[in-house]
This record gives structure tokens, sequence and C-alpha cells, in this order.
């Protein structure tokens, strides 16, 4: 009777082995060997807490609602590129620039910036930032380690060629360039479509750089809703939730460029894949139809100073509200974690054709 309850037992210890095995194995090895990404404070997990600059997040309230706290995150916890890291298979968040090393950098590498544009000037009232060719030279350093930890140039293109690289910049060049006229001269010497054809330019020549060093599948996130942030409409809606329209159609304009871009790429770099992501179109939803999202305060930050909680971003050790998850807005320009989960589900797996063009990132992964 022992021998048989002691044979039962090392079943049951087997299979569990085998069942925890397969979890930690299969069912948890991402879609694609490494995740690098490109941007903003939208997406930055740390590359400017070390650098003299006013645009960081390294501190609470930040990171309230995430495990390891404040991490440079600039929300209460996830970032979109953190939820499509979990939908991708990825154990754990794609670590930052300032501090991957090693082997680490294998599974990718977040180069994002807060205040960073594509424009170099842009942000600079802000302090030190990364701006996109800055990150696009960092990501040639982290090639020549990855072709060192490959053993040769060959092997490392194959794998690189396999990795999604997310792009999201340029809502700076809106929001702390062009329509900041004090600080800088580009509304005065461009109209909205010159200016946005200039970027596009600026742009276009940086996805080539990462081409050029191995990149093949490349995901393009569109510039949001500027004119809808609680900042935009601190300043400029007269009823505090009308979204400004001059700044918005801006920020249209370079979409529908972008969107084009895609097209222009996927016809002439035919060994790669382009897509387009319509942040823009997702957070249309968000801002038409809260409720049905489940949020409540769509026109304020959770926490922040002044008229929308939207003249600055959060202050050291405020308390922010509550209901969190009832916000669509964080601080005086981004969004919570609530927002940030659907953006980075939808443009994962597409909910709506619009939001992923010609195809989600899903897809891209799988080609």
């Amino acid at each position: 009777m022992g021998s048989g309850i002691t044979k039962r037992w090392m079943m049951v210890w087997v299979v569990a082995a085998v069942v925890l095995n397969l979890h930690r194995g299969i069912l948890a090895a991402p879609q694609v060997p490494c995740f690098f990404i490109f941007g903003d404070s939208l997406v930055d997990n740390g590359n400017n807490n070390n650098i003299q600059s006013l645009a960081k997040a390294n501190y609470l309230p930040y990171g309230i609602d995430f495990p390891r706290g404040p991490t440079g995150r600039f929300s209460n916890g996830k970032t979109t590129v953190d939820v499509v890291a979990e939908l991708l298979g990825f154990d754990g968040y794609i670590p930052p620039y300032a501090r991957a090393r090693g082997q680490e950098v294998l599974k990718g590498v977040n180069y994002a910036s807060a205040a960073a544009g594509i424009r170099p000037e842009t942000g600079q009232q802000l302090g030190g930032r990364i701006d996109f060719t800055g990150q696009v030279n960092n990501y040639k350093n982290t090639v020549a380690q990855v072709v060192s930890l490959l053993g040769g140039q060959d092997a490392a293109a194959t794998y690189l060629s396999k990795c999604i690289y997310s792009v999201g910049v340029g809502s700076n060049d809106y929001l702390n360039n062009y329509f900041m006229p004090l600080f800088y001269s580009t509304s005065r010497r461009y109209s909205p479509e010159q200016y946005a054809t200039l970027l596009i330019q600026q742009y276009a020549q940086q996805l080539r750089n990462l081409y050029n060093y191995g990149a093949r599948k490349f995901a393009l996130v569109g510039v949001g809703q500027i004119g809808c942030s609680p900042n935009a409409l601190a300043q400029n809606s007269p009823d505090g939730s009308t979204c400004v329209q001059r700044i918005n159609n801006a920020n249209r304009i370079f979409n529908s460029k972008l969107r084009a871009l895609v097209d222009d790429f996927n016809r002439n770099a035919t060994d790669a894949k382009f897509i387009y992501i319509d942040a823009y179109g997702i957070f249309q939803d968000l801002i038409d139809n809260p409720s049905s999202f489940g949020f409540r305060v769509k026109n304020a930050g959770c926490c922040g100073v002044g008229r929308n909680n939207g003249q600055i971003t959060c202050l050291p050790l405020q308390t922010p509200c509550r209901n969190r998850n009832e916000y669509l807005f964080w601080d005086a320009f981004h969004p919570t974690e609530a927002a940030n989960i659907i953006v980075g589900r939808r443009s994962y797996s597409a909910q709506k054709a619009s939001d992923a063009y010609p195809f989600d990132i899903r897809r891209l992964a799988q080609l």
C-alpha cells in the first residue's frame, strides 16, 4: 500500500513538473526573439532618470500601481509597450537602454526618451533628452553587442530580422516645438502641411538607418490627440472639455503622411514589413464613448496642478486621485495604465479595421 501511494505521488510530481516546464518553456516562449522600442515619454521606462532633464518620472506618485514602483514610466502603471510585450509573450518588460547589459539585450531594448522628438531641437527647453536620431545611434551600439554575442554579422542579421521594432515619435515635435511659439519658430516658418512633410522626411531617414542595421518588422505608431490632453484643454479650451482642433488637425496631417509612408516602404523594401498603428483613432473611441470603456473623467489628469490638473505633470509625492481606472489621463499629458492597456491591446490585436494598417502587431509577429 505504501509503495502504491508513493508511486501515485511520484506520478503527480512528474505531471506537475511537466506542466510547470511547459508553462515556463513552451507556453512562455515569446512570439518574436526581441522587441526594440523607440519613442518619447509615452513609452520611456527609465532612460531619462540619470540625465539633466526636467522630463523625469522616477518619483511617486508615478508608478504607484506598478509592481516596481517609480521606474521612469510616465504613468501610474504600465505603458502601451509594456502591454504589447506581455501579449508578445515576454516574461519580463523590455529593459531601458540606460541599464540594458550583456545577454539581456538579446530580448530587445527600450531607447525611448521623454521630451524627445524627430527634430533635434524639440524639447530642448526641458533639458537633456535623446532625440530619435540619438536613439537610432544607441540601437547601432546594441547591434554591435548582438553581433558579438551571436558570433557574427550573418547570425545577428538573421536574428534581428525576426524582431519587432516599435517606433512612436512625433508628439513632442508638436507639443514641445510647433505649438510653443515663444520657444520655437517652426510654426512661423512652416504651415502644418509643410511641417508634417519635413518631419516625415527626417523620420523616414532614421527608418532607413534601422533597416540598414537589421530591422525588418516595423510598427509605426501614429501621434495621439494632443489637442485633447488636459494640458491643451487647460491652455486653449474655452470650456475645459472641448478638444483643441487646430492641434488635432496638425496631428491628423502627420498621421496621414505616416500611413502613406508605410505604403511607400512596403512597396520599396520588399524584404521588410511596415504597419501603422492608429493611436489617434483608438483614443478617439475612448474620448467619444468613455463610459463604455469604464472611464468617468476624460478631460482632467488624475494628478497635476491648475485647471484640468493640466498645467504641469504630477508633483513629487503628490496624492493622486483614488479612482485611477476611471480617468483617461494620469497627468497633464499622459494616459493612465487603464487607457494604456486598451491602446496596447488594440495595437497588438486590432478590434476595428482602422486600428492597424495593413494589419496588427500580432500578425506582424507571425510573419
